[in-house]
């Protein structure tokens, strides 16, 4: 499994190619530098540098195969977390439309602790998701640059490239293209990804409108969709948090743009409050995937129809997912 991080790895900072490379996940500092590695097995890693990931990208998957980066949550370990996840999703593709997307973690240096200690982790990981912002706003200059070069070639890649983002992973995906856009872009945003899915988003219900701090995001893509669920138990938890900081203010995962008519026509909100409990009991908040019976989420083949035919399949912006549909 291919993937990057920027987190700090225990060797050298610096780029040497085909080395082991390992992390201390206590250490929450952001590096400065990002590691385009190879995952082989449980702790296994090879950094490999962008020239040969990049060349995997185009040259090893299907002709077809569309790319789907996969920026993880809060609290979330490398092994039993974030490889496990995009491991699942893998599967799940796979098992609707085999080949249809090669899954790509990009991983932020979250906390690592027990459960005793989540309220200590929120803040590390906040910080650790803001100051991830420079670094992955390189990566997607580096997605940016590849896709352009590409186009000059004899034999160019076409690849499509669609995004999700879960939870506290949609901070990172917001202050990276803030990022991006201001300092490379003067302002401006170039369309990147074919879709972006914002999985119970962690971040302000006002933050996809027009002069939001997530305004980038729906510039980005062709299409935006916000999965949200009123009785996700962590965002209520995430909204208290924030009340220390003077930042009260109701959550996208928990509500969906606060007025959905102040945001781009590209971004659709999909409830999924009448499921979301029963596919990640008790707490309700990792619901994209599957319940304990294996049953595959309504969220996971809405993305596979937008993934597919690059537009939802309702015409509606504003959506009722059930479990049925």
């Amino acid at each position: 499994m291919l993937f990057v991080t920027n987190r700090s790895p225990r060797q050298s900072i610096r780029f040497q190619k085909n080395r082991k490379i390992s992390f201390d996940l206590q250490n929450t500092d952001v590096s400065r530098y990002i590691y385009f590695c190879e995952r082989h097995g449980n702790g296994d890693y090879t950094e490999i540098g962008g020239k040969e990931f990049f060349r995997k990208l185009k040259e090893e998957l299907g002709a077809d195969t569309q790319l789907l980066l996969y920026i993880h949550g809060f609290n979330n370990n490398m092994e039993d977390h974030i490889f496990a996840n995009a491991a699942k999703l893998q599967s799940l593709f796979d098992a609707q439309d085999n080949e249809l997307v090669h899954v790509v973690p990009l991983i932020w240096p979250c906390d690592d602790d027990s459960i005793a200690a989540v309220a200590d982790d929120y803040w590390d990981d906040r910080r650790a998701a803001d100051a991830s912002a420079n670094g992955f706003a390189r990566l997607l200059g580096k997605f940016d640059t590849w896709r352009k070069a590409q186009a000059e070639l004899k034999a160019p890649c076409y690849r499509r490239i669609n995004l999700l983002a879960h939870s506290m992973g949609n901070r990172v995906l917001r202050g990276a293209l803030s990022e991006w856009a201001i300092k490379e872009y003067g302002g401006q945003m170039p369309s990147i990804f074919r879709n972006i899915f914002m999985a119970a988003p962690d971040i302000k219900n006002q933050a996809l409108e027009k002069d939001g701090d997530g305004q980038f995001i729906p510039d980005s893509a062709r299409n935006v969709f916000v999965y949200y669920a009123f009785d996700d138990f962590a965002m209520p938890a995430s909204k208290v948090a924030n009340i220390g900081e003077k930042t009260l203010s109701r959550r996208l995962g928990m509500t969906g743009p606060e007025d959905l008519e102040k945001t781009p026509r590209n971004v659709y909100e999909i409830d999924c409050s009448s499921f979301n409990n029963r596919f990640d009991p008790p707490v309700g908040h990792g619901y994209f995937m599957d319940n304990p019976d294996g049953v595959v989420s309504p969220v996971l083949l809405h993305m596979l129809h937008a993934i597919q035919n690059g537009r939802p399949e309702e015409k509606n912006r504003s959506i009722e997912l059930n479990v049925s549909s």
